[in-house]
């Protein structure tokens, strides 16, 4: 029964630990009905926008309804679009939000917002399906304003956007002519200097002479390493230059922060697209996506793409004026932390593997050194140690012992106590303790509660209350003999059981933790293989318990010829003699010294005297 429980527990709590991602992918964009624009942190595009708006109508009145279309160009090549927002504002003044009202034609890839307390002011889309069309029905308000004009924010993916495309100008009936205005997808985009590409891959030759280096595995070269991942720094006159280098599928990336935890730190992100790589600088507040700076305080940037490695160069200034927000002084230490992962239309996702982060403080502008760094802190690793201990070898060892030893050493007693009880008990105190150990570790190292864990520190709290509450029970055990203990024999397994399992579920999901960085899929199945061959072990031990399968019926009247045997060694050994030969039989545990002087003096082989023991035993 318990490879079924354990399977169901774990499938359902894999399924608890999907993770997911907030974005704006649902259209759910009321925040953006005053100004159009994506807070996607970006600019919008400076070219033409391959769409257009249409309307069915040129005049309108009051209440009257109108068909807009937003399509794509035919003639422009991938135009289609993921991510849209129409409104229609009064053509004399534009800013002052939107007027009317709009009404669905296809509820699939089209929703409603309500803008400035108004329900339907607003269409946005419901998902980042591609789409090439949408149609809407624009509803007139009872006071229109003289002329009306659509405009339309469209998103073909997350960096590539145009806001407020102006679309057509509709009038009210006998309504004087407006003077010209823009036709299409006006916007002011930030001023960058183009990128060069690097002719060849950075090199370590000069770390901790004159520039400093942060690289993993330790000691390696980008050179010839292309899994090496590589940052380094040197300053020159008032700037310093960073080299960044490493494989990765969409990006790569360093920030400066004053503590060892993401957050209000100042990013430098090196974003793969397509056939080359965009350099910018970002900032990150909490745990969410960085955010691109408006300001462009980046200059003679350089990339290089090759063998699935992404490397930039590029020089900032030491020290950036205050109105460039979030950018850190590189005349201060601070931790370096560097991170890579996916990447798609510009956006990042979160990073593949915990960061790598520097020992210690660094400052930017100190001599040249070569700096070390981890991916994962050493109170995680003992978190996973004591654990594993705890709930991988004491426990199971002590559940061992007192299930299935109890009968063999009934009377044996060790310090006034039964053998088997002692052992049993002393193990599961080590387990307590153990567990008591890690259980604080990672709240040491967090600060708190983390969040981004998934199930597993709910898990552990849990493991962590049942390992508390079965000494607290046992200390509160009646006798043996009362009619009451068959409450606790049975509280006191199903505790445990539930306790175990729920544990080795927590241990699944504890080795795939970015902060803990175990080999995989060699950790996985490591640790597969143990929870088989502890589940194979206890129900062999099971049936042979139940009488069902007896080991010492195969060997019991398993022989050994004696003939050669010294007559002073067979004083020793029980033995039964045959019509034409001798024989010896083990019968109790007291003759196994007897038998191993006999292997070491090669009289009987090990194989035999294995058999014997076995015989013995069952």
């Amino acid at each position: 029964m318990e490879v079924p429980v354990k399977v169901w527990a774990l499938l359902v709590l894999l399924s608890v630990c999907l993770k997911t991602v907030l974005c704006f992918s649902n259209g759910k964009v009321e925040q953006a009905c005053d100004d159009m624009t994506p807070e996607h942190g970006h600019q919008s595009s400076p070219h033409p926008p391959p769409y257009s708006i249409t309307v069915d109508k040129s005049k309108f009145s009051p209440l009257e309804q109108i068909k807009v279309t937003l399509s794509a160009v035919p003639s422009e090549n991938k135009a289609h679009f993921k991510g849209f927002l129409i409104e229609a504002r009064n053509a004399s003044n534009p800013n002052a939000g939107p007027v009317g009202c709009f009404t669905l034609l296809d509820p699939e890839i089209s929703q409603l917002l309500r803008c400035n307390d108004r329900e339907g002011a607003a269409v946005s889309h419901t998902s980042e399906v591609s789409k090439t069309e949408v149609q809407v029905i624009w509803t007139a308000p009872q006071d229109p304003p003289s002329s009306v004009q659509f405009q339309v924010t469209v998103v073909q993916k997350y960096k590539l956007y145009w806001v407020r495309i102006q679309g057509p100008v509709v009038s009210l009936n006998d309504a004087p002519p407006l003077p010209p205005l823009p036709t299409a997808g006006q916007s002011v985009a930030k001023t960058t200097t183009a990128a060069s590409i690097l002719s060849d891959a950075f090199t370590s030759d000069d770390c901790g002479i004159k520039k400093s280096c942060l690289r993993e595995p330790a000691g390696c070269d980008p050179w010839k390493d292309a899994l090496c991942y590589f940052l380094s720094f040197r300053t020159e006159d008032a700037s310093v230059v960073f080299e960044l280098s490493g494989p990765a599928p969409g990006y790569i990336s360093f920030a400066l922060s004053t503590d060892k935890w993401m957050g209000e730190d100042d990013v430098y992100l090196c974003i793969k697209e397509d056939d080359r790589v965009d350099i910018s600088a970002a900032y990150v507040q909490g745990r969410t996506h960085p955010v691109i700076a408006s300001e462009n305080v980046l200059r003679d940037t350089a990339w290089r793409l090759a063998d699935g490695v992404i490397q930039c160069r590029f020089r900032r200034n030491i020290r950036i004026p205050a109105t460039y927000q979030n950018r850190s002084d590189l005349g201060e230490a601070h931790y370096l932390f560097m991170a890579h992962g996916r990447a798609e239309g510009g956006r990042t996702h979160r990073h593949d593997r915990q960061p790598l982060i520097s020992t210690n403080p660094v400052l930017i502008t100190g001599l040249p050194e070569d700096l070390t760094g981890s991916r994962s802190h050493l109170l995680i690793k003992f978190h996973a140690v004591f654990m594993l201990i705890a709930w991988m070898t004491t426990v199971s060892t002590g559940v061992i012992i007192a299930r299935y030893f109890k009968p063999d050493w009934a009377e044996t007693t060790l310090c006034g106590q039964r053998v088997w009880f002692q052992f049993h008990r002393a193990l599961m105190l080590v387990t307590v303790l153990l567990t008591c150990i890690g259980f604080i570790l990672p709240f040491v190292y967090r600060g708190g509660w983390s969040k981004r864990a998934g199930s597993h520190p709910y898990l552990g709290c849990t493991v962590m209350a049942l390992a508390l509450i079965q000494p607290i029970m046992a200390l509160f055990r009646p006798a043996p003999d009362t009619s009451r203990r068959y409450v606790f024999n049975w509280l006191h397994l199903g505790t445990g059981m539930i306790a175990q399992v729920i544990a080795v579920v927590a241990i699944c999901l504890g080795i795939h933790q970015q902060a803990l960085l175990l080999p995989a899929p060699w950790s996985t199945g490591v640790l597969a293989g143990y929870v088989v061959w502890f589940v194979l072990a206890d129900l062999v031990l099971e049936v042979h318990r139940r009488g069902l399968f007896s080991i010492g019926q195969f060997v019991k009247s398993f022989e050994i010829h004696t003939e050669n045997i010294q007559t002073e060694d067979r004083e020793e050994i029980l033995f039964v003699p045959s019509e034409n030969e001798s024989y010896i039989k083990v019968r109790h545990c007291k003759y196994y010294a007897t038998l191993l002087l006999l292997i070491l003096s090669r009289k009987i082989n090990l194989i035999k005297f294995f058999f014997l023991v076995l015989g013995a035993l069952f």
